[in-house]
């Protein structure tokens, strides 16, 4: 019988110049603001000045990439020591899962290592964080609709996630206006992360019928729209379809499995400090086509292979084409977006066995729709040099 959950932010509101009215909606949670921003902090400005004619006080804290433990202990002190009641998480992916961090672990006792999975202890948080609200300035993450976050641990060449639907936002405000900015090489990135983040929930062992109408949705406009944005940043359609592709490739990760390409770039994002969209977008098209490669072989009646052709139709435009077609428009899509190979971030084929190691056993491996042989995994980390 058929079973599932979807959990998402409390309220989203999107559209183009939204973020005016940041003031009067910060206002109904809190008046003492934490806002974790990125490294550009003069894109902050206009955030903390739309705050204070409401009367909302902020203290900026600042994310250089990642956060990482030390990270997020600080902005925790900080918060707490100068009575915050909301925390506001403006940037990319790591500035707005640094704001999750911080508003849950403000409020429940202890470290963080007390609740992470992997190295920490795995206890549950157990308080509801601080008010948190979520402005993403890229389009890629989805991370303004997650309820997890991921904290670096360079020492230990890793990433790890704080997990609890404690820590889905209480808002969530996406303007496209805000990427307008972004350079090609960044909207590249992010936007195959959004790509990726559509396609694996769409593939994964436990599909969900929510996930599956939202992924469609966010396929059709990134297959539209992301190579426009990347030649044309001033293609205000291009942007607008782009954010709708990285809320909506949020909304399914946070409610469905990954896969394979997630597993790699986690464990190579942690071994080499790699930027995680691209990743993801080096390793798509291959694991793509290695996992319809594997179904043929091995199950050739397995149901993920006609969502495989699914895909490919949408892509291509084509409701007739092949998943080996769907591969080739990624592959394609990659060239022309200029996605650096892999050897370009320090991976060598000496690195094959731990990355294949500890993909494996990464918790995104689990979703996969077929479970890859080393053999295999090997083959798509080939390709990807």
């Amino acid at each position: 019988m058929l079973s599932f959950e979807f959990a998402t932010a409390t309220r989203v509101i999107f559209g183009a110049g939204t973020i005016n009215k940041v003031g009067s909606l910060a206002a109904e949670s809190g008046w003492r603001a934490l806002v974790t921003s990125g490294f550009d902090l003069e894109r902050s400005q206009p955030l903390l000045r739309a705050l204070a004619e409401f009367g909302i006080v902020s203290t900026l804290f600042r994310v250089a990439g990642e956060p990482d433990l030390e990270a997020v202990r600080t902005g925790v002190e900080l918060a707490r020591g100068q009575s915050c009641d909301l925390v506001i998480g403006f940037g990319g992916g790591s500035a707005i899962d640094a704001g999750k961090a911080i508003a849950i672990l403000a409020t429940n006792p202890g470290e963080a290592l007390d609740y992470l999975d992997v190295i920490g202890r795995g206890q549950s948080l157990r308080v509801p964080s601080l008010p948190f609200m979520a402005i993403p300035t890229t389009a890629g993450t989805g991370s303004e609709v997650t309820r997890n976050a991921v904290i670096s641990m360079p020492e230990k060449g890793i990433k790890v996630s704080l997990r609890s639907p404690l820590m889905l936002p209480r808002l969530a405000l996406i303007d496209p206006e805000l990427t307008y900015s972004l350079p090609p090489a960044l909207t590249a990135s992010t936007g195959m992360d959004a790509l990726t983040q559509l396609i694996e929930p769409f593939v994964c062992k436990q599909p969900n019928p929510l996930v599956d109408a939202v992924c469609r949705e966010g396929m059709r406009f990134a297959a539209r729209s992301l190579k426009q944005a990347f030649l044309v940043g001033s293609d205000l359609a291009a942007r607008q379809e782009m954010s709708l592709a990285s809320l909506f490739g949020g909304l399914a990760l946070a409610n469905a499995k990954l896969g394979a390409v997630h597993a790699l770039a986690a464990v190579m994002g942690g071994m080499f400090g790699a930027p995680h969209g691209a990743l993801c977008a080096r390793l798509l098209p291959i694991v793509f086509l290695a996992n319809t490669q594997a179904m043929k072989l091995r199950q050739p009646d397995h149901p993920a292979l006609g969502r495989y052709a699914e895909i490919a139709g949408i892509l291509t435009g084509d409701p007739e084409a092949s998943p080996e077609q769907g591969a080739s428009w990624l592959d394609e899509l990659c060239r022309e977006l200029q996605i650096p190979t892999l050897r370009e971030y320090g991976l060598t084929s000496a690195n094959f066995p731990e990355v294949i190691e500890k993909a494996l056993s990464a918790s995104s491996m689990l979703g996969n729709p077929i479970q890859l042989a080393e053999d295999e995994l090997r083959a798509v980390l080939e390709g990807a040099l």
